[in-house]
This record gives structure tokens, C-alpha cells and sequence, in this order.
């Protein structure tokens, strides 16, 4: 959801290990630890691949480095990009979320750096996801970022008052339909998706976008507009079976359910995320042995998950960076978990919650400048591999303590360990895994499976042991 207020070298710094995944094989055959991660598998064309990094407020220029450098070798099938649009001036990160034109003219680049970025990001076997404001246009007056003028109510070439909703107050009433999806989101003002020149007009945006290579769209505040008008939106579109995903935030009791727009596209679970949160913190991971549809929530196949995203690292109601190891362990989960299709958010430091990015979008490089590039955490881009390889497999030999600690295999394809104790964690874990040798993705270890399927291991306090079959050897 959109958020307002009134008015080099590629070399890189250490970044800080929340979760020292040292874990330690006791198996007929001694652990030995790398000194280096694996080298990476070649970029392929995403097929199957569903994990997007979500590199939020990247220059385009930035984002295209990173996919030759990080992202099409680690397996990432897709990358989300902020929106391109021109928006409003401002340092603020929200900026981004108060479009002004159609036109790729935003602080995170133009036009051809753009293009650019989707050229480069295909050669490595990324998929572009751009998120899409168009529930909306800004709060104010002014020149945007493209040197186009504008006032709230009027925007030359595109729109003007009678292409508005005609509520011009904020939204105040989530249990009133109406109240949410034809009044002001935080005082945007709110374009009428139900006249058939607003669906055009956004339909000719979005087809742009298409033609530039753009496979998908994230729709931001999608349940601030009607789902009958997204689903004609998207039926003028060059091709209207693109990918995209609703940004619908569920809220108990509210007239307007997430459920209803999967007709058109997948919805953000966001209940997954605030659960994670809940049972990371303070409740027990033996808990998430039927995590997903047996907790109420949407099908699987229709799902985006993630831990955190902008808004609610943010607001608080998910896990962050700020939550240290648990919040590596929760995208270890997630990543190894068979519900739906995987949002990694990765973005900056913030104390305060408006402040925009560092040097205006440019990384120079990861962990430096306040970026702290979750997307290429050893711990969270080597389970993007292993979720890869394990594919659709169903969860096996799921074993939990009781309390903190859980394994569950996938298939004969992967096995998990997640230990999220005070303590060390040693037993001997059952497996459907051929027997043979096989690196521990998180650690770097040797491990040895035996003609029985079974590993005997030991896994320090808040660490995670992860093996697949497409990692047999260090």
C-alpha cells in the first residue's frame, strides 16, 4: 500500500552474520568447512523458478548489475522493480507511490536505463515484475520527477477532476466497501477505474511496459479498487494472461476480502507473514507443520508470500532486518516451505520510516551505504537453490521437539533443519534423501547420508542446516 505524508567496484564490505550458521556433521565421513561459498549454477530461463528478490527503490542501472551479478546465478526466476513511473519530487520512499504520467521518467531512472534493465535482467534469466500504481495519482501540486506540471485533480494528457472518484475524502471505514474503493487512500487522489477511459488510459501504461519486456506487475492497493475493474483492465492488455500479483491486504471483519481478486491474478498473503512474526517470536515452530491452506489461508497456487515488504517492515507488523536472526531463519523457512511463490524483500537501513534511498537508488555495492541486500544473505540465496531443485515435491519425515525445533524433507529432493533454541540441537535426522555425500547449503559442511537415509548433526543455537539433491558435494 502506498504510504503519504501532507505535503564502481564490485567489491564488498563484511556484513554483519545475525545467524552464525556453523553446524557440525558427526558422520562416517568428517565435516570439512569451506572457506568460500560454492561456485554459483548458470543462469537459466526462470521455467519454474518462483522466487522474486524484490530490490525496493534500486536504480534500474543498479538492478541490472545485479542480475548478471547475483540474481541469475542464484536462481532467482524474477526481479521486482519500484515503480517506473513519474512521480512526485522527494526524497521520501514514497515518493515512488504518487505518480504523476505514464511516463518512465521516476528518480530511479529513465526510459532506456529501463529497457536496459530488462534486456540485461533476461540475458541472466531473470523475469521483471514492475509494481504498478494505478489506483491512484498524488496528494498534491507541482512538477514531477519528468518535468511534467500538475495539480491533485489534473494531469495534462492523461486526466482531469471528472476522471476521479467522486468521494474527495479520505478513506475512514474499512467495514463500508464504498468508503474503500471510491474514496482517498491517504488523500491520493483516486482515479475512477470504472469509466472506460481510466481502464484505458492505465491499460496503455501497462501495455508500455510490456512492450519494453516486462513479464509481470505487482498492483499496488489493489484492494482500493474494484476487482471487476482490475479484471478489465487486464483484458485490455497485449496479453492479458501476464503475470501479475494484487497487493490486498487482509483485515479481519473488513467488507473487502484479497480472495476476491484471485480471478485475475495472484494476492499477497499477508496473513503469512504476520504469523511468522508471531510464532518466530513467541510461540513454537512445531506449530508450521501445516502452515498455509491448514491456517486458513489462500491456495497455495495463487499465493505471494513474503516476510517482510515495504510497508510493514516498516509499520511493524511483520519481521525485519532489525529482528536479526529470526527473521533469517523465517526466509529459511519460507524459501524451504511448499506455500505459495516467494517474495525476498531487500532493501536499506532506516530509523526514520519515510527516509528515502541511500544515494538516490544507486548501490554501489551490498552492505555498504546503509543497503543491506537481503537478497544475497548466503543463508537466504542458497535456500533460493534449494526451493529450485526440491520444486513441487510434497513435505516428508517431518520431525519437531515440541517446542523450537523442526526438519521436514521434501521429496527425496531436500531436507531441512532449522533450530531455533537457546541450545545446540544434536540427534539423527530420518530423511528420504539417496545416500551419498551432500554440501550443507547454509554452512558450507560436509554431510554424509546413509544407505538408511539418515544424517547425524549438530546445529548451534538459531542456525539452519539445509541439503538437495542438486548440492552433492563442497
Amino acid at each position: 500500500m502506498a504510504r503519504s505524508t501532507a505535503g564502481g567496484s564490485r567489491r564488498r564490505s563484511a556484513r554483519p552474520r545475525f545467524a552464525a550458521l556453523a553446524v557440525t556433521a558427526v558422520t562416517a565421513v568428517a565435516a570439512t568447512a569451506l572457506t568460500a561459498p560454492a561456485a554459483p549454477a548458470q543462469a537459466a530461463p526462470p521455467g519454474a523458478k518462483d522466487v522474486t528478490a524484490v530490490l525496493f527503490e534500486w536504480r534500474f542501472d543498479s538492478v541490472a548489475r545485479e542480475c548478471t551479478r547475483t540474481l541469475g546465478p542464484a536462481g532467482y526466476g524474477y526481479v521486482q522493480v519500484s515503480p517506473p513511473q513519474e512521480h512526485i519530487r522527494g526524497s521520501q520512499w514514497w515518493t515512488s507511490y504518487q505518480p504523476v504520467s505514464y511516463r518512465i521518467a521516476s528518480r530511479l531512472g529513465d526510459r532506456a536505463a529501463f529497457k536496459n534493465m530488462v534486456d540485461t535482467c533476461h540475458a541472466a534469466g531473470v523475469k521483471v515484475v514492475a509494481d504498478s500504481v494505478i489506483n491512484h495519482m498524488s496528494a498534491g501540486s507541482g512538477t514531477g520527477t519528468g518535468g511534467s506540471s500538475y495539480t491533485k485533480y489534473d494531469y495534462p494528457g492523461h486526466y482531469q477532476g471528472q476522471d476521479m472518484d467522486d468521494c474527495r475524502s479520505e478513506i475512514t471505514n474499512y467495514q463500508d466497501r464504498h468508503n474503500v474503493q471510491h474514496c482517498e487512500l491517504v488523500g491520493l487522489a483516486d482515479l475512477d477505474t470504472g469509466e472506460e477511459y481510466v481502464r484505458s488510459e492505465i491499460a496503455e501504461y501497462l501495455n508500455d511496459l510490456l512492450s519494453l519486456g516486462v513479464d509481470g506487475f505487482r498492483i499496488d492497493a489493489a484492494k482500493h479498487m474494484p476487482a471487476a475493474d482490475l479484471a478489465a483492465i487486464k483484458g485490455k492488455l497485449a496479453d492479458p494472461g501476464v503475470y501479475w500479483k494484487h497487493e490486498a491486504i487482509h483485515g479481519a471483519g473488513e467488507a473487502v476480502s484479497p480472495s476476491e481478486y484471485l480471478g485475475s491474478g495472484d494476492v499477497q498473503e499477508f496473513r503469512y507473514a504476520r504469523d511468522l512474526k508471531r510464532v518466530f517470536n513467541s510461540e513454537n515452530l512445531a506449530y508450521l507443520k501445516n502452515y498455509g491452506e491448514g491456517w486458513g489461508y489462500m491456495d497455495s497456487g495463487s499465493s505471494a508470500v513474503f516476510v517482510a515488504n515495504h510497508d510493514t517492515e516498516r509499520g511493524g507488523d511483520t519481521l525485519s532486518y532489525k529482528d536479526n536472526a529470526n527473521y533469517t531463519l523465517a526466509h529459511v523457512f519460507m524459501l524451504a516451505w511448499p506455500y505459495g511463490a516467494p517474495d525476498v524483500h531487500s532493501g536499506y537501513e532506516f530509523s526514520d520510516r519515510d527516509a528515502g534511498p541511500p544515494n538516490g537508488g544507486t548501490v554501489h555495492a551490498c552492505w555498504q551505504d546503509g543497503w543491506k541486500c537481503q537478497h544475497d544473505w548466503p543463508e537466504i540465496r542458497s535456500m533460493v537453490g534449494f526451493r529450485n531443485t526440491v520444486g513441487d515435491a510434497a513435505v516428508t519425515d517431518w520431525w519437531d521437539n515440541g517446542n523450537d525445533a523442526i526438519a521436514f524433507g521434501r521429496g527425496g529432493s531436500g531436507y531441512v533443519v532449522v533450530n531455533h533454541e537457546s541450545g545446540t540441537l544434536s540427534r539423527t535426522f530420518q530423511t528420504s534423501l539417496p545416500a551419498g555425500d551432500y554440501c550443507d547449503v547454509q554452512s558450507g559442511n560436509r554431510v554424509t547420508v546413509d544407505g538408511g537415509g539418515r544424517f547425524t548433526a549438530s546445529l548451534g543455537p538459531n542456525t539452519a542446516l539445509a541439503l538437495h539433491t542438486g548440492a552433492r558435494g563442497c
